[in-house]
């Protein structure tokens, strides 16, 4: 607390040139936060998504042609059929087909758990999962499954997940860009404020200097002043920020269990966040103290 309130021998505190940098230097840091945790929330989720699928296919096997009923027989022939297919691939782990309950519970999430579900022909769903380094050939496997089995089809989740994971980094270097870009309007605008108060006080700094005042006890002076309104904004900006990832969170509760469940910012990324406030204020300090030594080298 004495660092925050320590005594000056320049008349800052009512000094209009910067009182108004707290309510500049809070939207920068709400917008700073958003930006940053929106790119640490997509990058965790993408991440999760990598690591489920990673070494997984599925094998999704249409309905035969018929009723319900008449389906039965010749669909779990065609399923037997994929499954020896792929029990015979070097490469292959594990293959299992999925019970009618298992697709059921897949589908609960969209189409509601209705009866109705039960009489329909779904397509039956095969879980693949393939050694580590394997050299498998997916290509060639699907084809093969393709080709020997009428409505069969090989899905390689990586071909979808690789498009979201270079959005993600896509997104991430925005929102670098973003936070970075914002420090500089922070900096610049501390930089003003700092060289229109040394103007507005020039008298008293030249007083200073007569009386033997170093430049790094004057230029101290405005950094501390911009090191305090820094951080008052900054908290300010955290606060309204703290809504925000609360409706995230209450959003991500909401869709447990669906396709979304894992939207949560990581605990890394709370520490991230909250130290944006004290950045800032590092910031405004060391843009001020610049700005106070550049003025103080111009003035006799």
């Amino acid at each position: 607390m004495s660092f925050l309130s320590r005594r000056s021998d320049l008349p800052l505190t009512g000094d209009a040139s910067s009182r108004y940098l707290p309510w500049l230097i809070a939207p920068m840091v709400f917008l700073s936060a958003i930006a940053l945790a929106s790119a640490l929330i997509l990058s965790g989720l993408i991440g999760r998504w990598d690591r489920d699928v990673s070494g997984t296919l599925t094998v999704e096997v249409a309905a035969a042609p018929g009723d319900a009923v008449e389906a039965v027989e010749p669909s779990r022939l065609r399923v037997e059929k994929v499954l020896r297919i792929l029990q015979n691939t070097e490469g292959v782990r594990e293959a299992r087909a999925l019970s009618q309950e298992q697709l059921i519970a897949l589908l609960a999430p969209w189409l509601g758990t209705s009866d109705v579900l039960k009489d329909l022909p779904l397509p039956a769903l095969i879980d693949v999962t393939i050694k580590e380094d394997s050299g498998l050939d997916i290509d060639a496997l699907g084809r093969k499954i393709a080709d020997e089995v009428p409505g069969a089809s090989l899905d390689d989740h990586r071909r979808w997940l690789a498009r979201l994971i270079n959005l993600s980094r896509s997104i991430e270097w925005l929102a670098i860009g973003i936070v970075s870009l914002i420090g500089l309007v922070t900096a610049a605008t501390v930089y003003y404020a700092t060289r229109t108060g040394m103007s507005i006080h020039k008298g008293v700094i030249e007083v200073l200097h007569m009386i033997g005042a170093p430049d790094a006890y004057i230029a101290e002076q405005f950094a501390h002043r911009a090191f305090v309104l820094g951080l008052k904004g900054g908290l300010l900006g955290l606060l309204l920020t703290v809504p925000i990832l609360g409706g995230i969170a209450y959003g991500a509760h909401e869709l447990q269990g669906g396709f979304l469940a894992e939207l949560s910012l990581p605990l890394y990324g709370f520490v991230a966040v909250a130290s944006l406030p004290a950045i800032a204020a590092i910031l405004a300090m060391l843009t001020a103290r610049t700005a106070a030594y550049g003025a103080l080298a111009r003035m006799p």
